[in-house]
This record gives C-alpha cells, structure tokens and sequence, in this order.
C-alpha cells in the first residue's frame, strides 16, 4: 500500500516536481521514496512496506523494459507467479509487484482480469515509450489525473498532491458541489469537487503513446464488467468458503493484521472467521469505536465477539471535542467534503490501530451493498412480490416488517408507495411535505439540479439497486473516505468482502437469499451459524461506526457547531445562504428535525478554508 504519482509530458523541473508530489503523500509511504525519470516521464513511490519488507520491494520498480509505480495488494500474487514460472519467467523478489509487471509482460492488458485485489498503477515501456495505468475492479485504491495548460499530464493518490504545481488553481466544481450538499453524493462520476480534476474510474485502464507530438489524452477503457456468476442454486457453505477464501488471501502480509470491529454483522463476520483460520497461531487485535451514549454505543455486540474469540481488543471513544480539533487535518487527508461525522469515528479507529503497530486492517466494507443490508432495499422487494402476483409472500413480509422492525401497514405502503412513483414526483412531494435543502444553497442556473442517479425508485430490482450501489454510489464513497482514513496513519485497509469472486456469486443469489421475513443479508446470517454468535448473527439494528452527532450538535456542543456554520456561510462565497443559520437555530430549539444538511453544509465550508478556494473568482462550473 503505498503512494504513486506520474508526470507525462516534457517539462524542465520533472525530478523537482514528482519529489514534492511524493512528499505531499509521505504518511502513505512513510517507508522508502522512490523515483524515475526520463525526457518523457517521471514515476514517483512512497512505500508502505507490507510484502516483501527488503530493498528488493523498492519502487518504481523496473524489470527488463518496463518499469511500475503501484498502490495496492494483489492478493492471488503467489498462484500468478506459479503460473508465470512454468511460462518460463524468473523472478528476483518475493513481492507482489513483480508478478504485476511480469503478467503485463506475459498477457498484457488482459492480465487485469487474473488480479484478485486493490490497486492503482502506472506502468512504463521504456522501449515503445508507451504508458498503461489501470485502477481495480471496484475503486478501492485512487487514481487521480489533471492535464495542466500546456498539456502535462499529472497521475496522482491524492488529489492534494496537485497543490504543489505550477500554473495549478484549486477552483471548484460547482456540479459536484451542488450534488454533494443537496443529493448526499460524492464519487459518483468522474468529476471531482476541483474543477478539471478527474477520477480514473473503477474497472478502467487507459494506454498513452508518448512518442508522438500529441499531448496526452486520457481516454479510459472499462476492463471489467460486473456480472452475476453461474446461475446455479447457491448455498450457505458455498458462501462461506469463498467468504474464507477471501480472508486467507487477505492475510497475506509480512506484517501484523488487525481488524476493525463495531459489533455488527459484517465486522463481527471478519473476526470470527479470521480466528478460525489463525487458530490461535497468533493473537487476534480489533480496533473499535464506542460512545459513552448509550444509543450509539455498540459495545454489548463488541463484547460479545471478544468473549467468542479471545481476541485483544482496543477502543476508541471519539467526541466532539477531538473532532473540532483534527478537523482541519481530517479534511486535508479526505481531499474533499464528507457527509458525517462517522468518518471521524473511523479515522479514530486507523488512528488506534497506529498506536498499536499494526500495520494492515481487515474491515467489512461492501456486504451491505451486496447483500441487501439497508432497509431501502425492502421497498423495492416488496414490490417485486407485487408485480409478480407473489401476493401471499407479500403479506407475510409486510407482517414480519411489522413484528421485526415495528413497520406499521401504512409506513410498508408509503415506502412502496415512493418506490413506485417517478423521481420528480417525489421531489414535489418533498418539498411540500418537509423543508428542502435547496433552499439552503444558491447555485447557478448552469449547473444540472436533477439528481443524477435519482433515488432508489429508479430500480426495478434488488440486483439493480446493489449494482448502483457498488459501482456507482454508496461503496465508491466509503471506499474513497476509508482509504484516506487509514492511509493517513500510514496503515493498509483490506475488505473481503469486495473479493470479486465474492461480489459476483453474491449478485447471482435469489433475492430471499438476501432478504427473508423482514431479515437482511440472509445467506451471510445462515452460513455463519455455528461461527458467529447468536446474538450478532441475529441483530436487527444497525449502526457502524457511527457518532452521536445529533446528540453533540443539540445537546453538548451546540454553539461550537454554530460557530464552524457560520465560518462555513462566510467562505462559501454566496453558495451556503445564510438561512441554513435560521435552520439551525429551530433544530435547537426543536421546532425542526435535525437533517445532515447541516454537517454537509459545516464540511463543504470548512473544505473551501482548507483548500484556498475562497477567491469569488474561482467558483466554476
């Protein structure tokens, strides 16, 4: 795991500028630096020394005509060098990018699609002066690019690492402002919230001939698409052996591995398995946030894995206090606004297992989205059973509901009722029937003001919504605020839940198997009997690493929270209105609801002082 950055494109300064580049990402790689330039490119490496611990892992690293810049694990390396030897290569180290360069040799681009795990990479035929740079399957490690006006092409972690270069502006994306603070959504497209600063998509490469005149052109390629494996009926145990698989594969590491634990089902799943595959061959460390509110405390849950496991477990209570004091740096490290505070709890939780020494974490990121985890999915299955007739199972579901989740006829029938109505509909309704946060921005008339991917009413089925989810909205965003989490304590998060052979059988599951009398994630709740204690197995509820946030901004910190609100309605530049300070005063006095708007609102504001952008001038759509 490590930082990467490129410059592509004839310029003076290229060993200065890919220096202070690497620099800016040092907590990535706080293990080695690494450089390689020449007349058309240079590669910049901090290493994260997870694989391979000796000068032999050093990157970029070459190997006969080309040479790689990589952030990432590919977990499967150790099968692929097998295979690569009986082909008749030889290898000089025992780490994983060396399989990555001797693979693109053997198959080139094709060679993607052999990977089992996360990564970014660059890499360079010093022969054919050609470049490759590809992202894994489902986004869990970045790629940022900017092509400055002369035509310079600049390949990044972190988009902080443009800040550093010449002729660079940090202007704002007006787009991805306004989808963020009035739809919740952040890492949807390739857009970022910097104007001209793009994502290299999940599942996308792109190739780059330098020996033409031409300035280089970003022209990505998808190499993966998402598709449900064989239709065959699916059990419980085929699931926990992929499940396994994928956490074996995941310990593959030359330092100790941790993981993260909140006492639900996902976590708790990780931990429990990882302990039957150690088998007390060596002692189990999880990392976890609680709170001293008993609402959002899951330690009950925690408790009852840590009995179950003997594992040694660590706790971390985030408060408002702390939050308000690393904020700044928190905001630096994600790059762009976040919707929560729970992205504190988890920055925390990193921030304990560096206290700890340990170096790479196991986290339960994507069941949810695959699985069928939120409550919105019910909706739309209820409305399947109606659609198809399946009226009897619809009334046991809609009872279940009822008994399990306390969801009275009425709320069952307006949630289907939202489902089944067009997106603009629900917007009228919206707005007559509750405050709207539209009317706490001004943005101009350019800027598209439709949510983009609507809401959860766009899909007709449960395997529609989770491939919106994984791909599109809910995963790309936790991904984007885990990996800056844990790479700013210089420590490796790892999800086996995004292992694609997982990903893939899941999709192809029967839609019971995901959700069955009112219960989500059924087949994980099943193939995890005997291994997860009952209490967790059969959970209802669901929080996370969640923060009492409505708690702190009514109850304990409210004029600390009125304070960074109005900082953030002054560097806005007109966007944030000052209403939202009317809004705020009513949620006090309990005369309004709170609503995340005003946490999005404080963020986006606290990110303009962060990042410089508070020159009127720079506000571009």
């Amino acid at each position: 795991m490590c930082g990467i950055a490129a410059v592509i494109g004839k310029i003076s300064n290229k060993s200065s500028t890919i220096k202070k580049m690497t620099d800016l990402v040092s907590h990535r790689g706080p293990d080695g630096e690494g450089f390689y330039n020449d007349e058309y490119i240079s590669l910049g490496h901090r290493r994260l020394s997870i694989i391979d611990l000796s000068a032999n892992g050093h990157q970029p690293m070459p190997r006969d005509n080309f040479i790689i810049t990589y952030n990432g694990e590919v977990y499967n390396y150790l099968e692929l060098k097998d295979e690569l030897i009986s082909l008749g290569h030889q290898f000089n180290t025992h780490s994983d990018t060396e399989v990555i360069l001797a693979s693109y040799q053997q198959w080139g681009s094709a060679f993607l699609n052999k990977l089992n795990g996360m990564f970014s990479f660059v890499i360079y035929d010093q022969q054919h002066k050609k470049v490759f740079a590809a992202r894994d399957r489902f986004g869990v490690k970045p790629m940022y690019y900017w092509i400055c006006p002369i035509g310079v092409l600049y390949i990044a972690s972190e988009i902080k690492q443009f800040t550093c270069l010449i002729g660079w502006k940090a202007e704002i994306n007006l787009q991805a402002s306004y989808d963020f603070l009035n739809h919740s959504l952040l890492d949807h497209t390739n857009q970022t919230f910097f104007k001209d600063v793009f994502q290299l998509r999940p599942a996308h490469f792109f190739e780059l001939n330098l020996g033409t005149a031409e300035p280089p052109k970003v022209m990505p390629v998808r190499w993966y698409e998402l598709q449900a494996s064989s239709s065959v009926e699916k059990t419980p145990a085929q699931f926990f052996e992929i499940f396994k698989s994928a956490i074996e594969l995941r310990l593959r590491s030359d330092v100790p591995v941790g993981s993260c634990l909140s006492g639900g089902l996902d976590s708790s799943s990780i931990v429990c398995v990882l302990n039957q595959v150690l088998n007390k061959s060596s002692l189990q460390k999880t990392f976890s946030a609680c709170s001293e509110i008993k609402k959002f405390d899951e330690r009950e849950f925690i408790e009852e894995v840590v009995s179950r496991t003997d594992v040694e477990a660590n706790y971390t209570y985030p408060d408002e206090t702390k939050l308000f004091e690393v904020l700044d740096e928190l905001i630096w490290h994600q790059d762009e606004p976040f919707g929560s505070t729970s992205i504190f709890a988890q920055w925390c939780v990193f921030e304990l297992a560096k206290v700890n020494k340990v170096k790479v974490m196991l986290d339960g990121q994507g069941a949810d989205e695959q699985l069928a985890g939120y409550h919105s999915y019910f909706p739309i299955y209820w409305l399947q059973l109606l659609k198809s007739f399946s009226w009897l199972l619809l009334g046991k579901e809609l009872m279940a509901a009822k008994k399990v989740h306390a969801y009275g006829y009425l709320k069952s029938f307006k949630m289907m009722t939202a489902m089944a109505l067009p997106s603009w509909i629900l917007a009228i309704l919206r707005r007559l029937l509750s405050h709207n946060a539209k009317d706490f921005f001004s943005f101009p008339n350019s800027v598209t003001k439709e949510n983009p991917l609507n809401s959860m009413s766009a899909f007709s089925s449960i395997k529609q919504a989770s491939l919106a989810q994984i791909t599109q909205t809910n995963l790309q965003m936790l991904l984007h605020w885990e990996d800056r989490n844990s790479m700013a304590h210089s420590v490796e998060a790892r999800v086996p839940f995004l292992d694609y052979r997982l990903v893939e059988f899941n999709l192809g599951l029967k839609d019971s198997q995901k959700i069955k009398n009112a219960t989500t994630k059924v087949i994980l709740r099943d193939a995890m009997k005997g291994t997860l204690p009952e209490l967790i197995r059969n959970r209802m509820d669901k929080l996370g690493f969640v923060t009492p946030e409505s708690f702190w901004v009514i109850t304990r910190s409210p004029d600390a929270f009125r304070m960074k609100l109005r900082e953030a309605v002054a560097a806005s530049n007109g966007i944030i209105k000052p209403d939202i300070l009317e809004y705020f005063e009513l949620v006090l006095n309990g005369e309004k609801t709170f609503d995340f708007v005003i946490w999005r609102a404080l963020c986006f504001g606290a990110w303009i002082k962060r990042f410089n952008l508070l020159n009127p001038q720079r506000l571009s759509s």
